[in-house]
């Protein structure tokens, strides 16, 4: 089987994908996506045709309505199964057949979700599942070989080298002990990243209930979704301002739902992103005073 990884917002072209191709963990686009299910989404699903034999997928979406009727279609809502590689069982990889490529998120979620697939639907190790979902809502604690993945995922997400090695190892049971030299690397590499998310994190504006950053000239990488959960440990919702985008993230535990208060039709409900140009919105949906962030517009 190949490998194409991908994200919700940056989808590959059906003519790119060979064979009968299967989709893990990619959530339907939503509107602030910039062209959201219709233009980003459908286009892929619209272009497999019949050629698309599996959508397996965890994030909230109106659009999911559509497939209802659509047995190719297994989609849930993130509060339903709090990440992907539950929903890949050994009885729908047998339902589904021989497939030739899968698509996968590029998170760990993603990639124990293609692993799994592989190893028809038996988890890479034991535990894997568990570690995919306390990755993914944020809650509990990953394993020490989750850990390993996730920080060299977080150091080098483009690196779809490291990437397929990832599910290579996850794929064969970790049983090839070298494989952890190129992945524990990466991992090394997060501690200055880390270092400069401490430092913009500092500069956190706490106002009720919110704590807004804006991370626009940070000086060199950072990890966002550490940020973000820094921001959390200061106030119950962190916003974060990093160029032209904003990032605002919840406890995935508290109840919030970022997609109905700011009128989103795909996505995580405590976690989504936004343009910039929305900022007056956003605080208003939070209760903000924009007198107290004047001075981030």
């Amino acid at each position: 089987m190949e490998l194409c990884f991908a994200t919700p917002r940056k989808l590959p072209r059906a003519r790119d994908l060979r064979g009968r191709v299967v989709v893990l963990d990619i959530a339907f686009a939503s509107e602030a996506s910039g062209g959201g299910f219709e233009k980003i989404t459908l286009p892929l699903i619209v272009g497999l045709g019949p050629r698309l034999a599996a959508w397996v997928d965890h994030h909230d979406s109106l659009d999911h309505a559509r497939f209802a009727g659509d047995a190719r279609f297994v989609l849930t809502t993130k509060a339903e199964h709090g990440a992907c590689p539950e929903l890949v069982t050994p009885e729908l990889v047998a339902c589904v057949g021989p497939v030739d490529t899968i698509v996968c998120h590029t998170d760990f979620d993603g990639l124990v979700s293609a692993a799994k697939w592989m190893t028809g639907g038996v988890e890479p190790y034991p535990g894997a599942d568990a570690d995919a979902r306390a990755i993914d809502t944020r809650l509990g604690a990953p394993s020490a070989t989750a850990e390993r993945f996730d920080r060299a995922i977080r150091a080098r997400p483009r690196d779809l080298g490291l990437l397929g090695l990832m599910v290579r190892h996850l794929s064969t049971g970790l049983s090839d002990a070298s494989l952890w030299a190129d992945i524990d690397a990466a991992g090394r590499e997060l501690v200055a990243v880390e270092a400069e998310t401490r430092r913009v994190a500092e500069r956190y504006l706490r106002v009720p209930g919110v704590a807004i950053v804006d991370a626009s000239s940070k000086r060199g990488p950072i990890d966002k979704t550490m940020l973000l959960l820094l921001g959390q440990a200061r106030e119950r919702v962190a916003l974060v301002i990093d160029g032209d985008t904003l990032s605002l993230a919840a406890p995935f535990d508290s109840g919030l739902d970022f997609l109905k208060l700011l009128g989103l039709s795909a996505g995580m409900p405590t976690r989504v992103s936004v343009p910039r140009k929305r900022l007056g919105d956003v605080l208003a949906a939070l209760g903000v005073d924009p007198a107290d962030a004047g001075h981030l517009s």
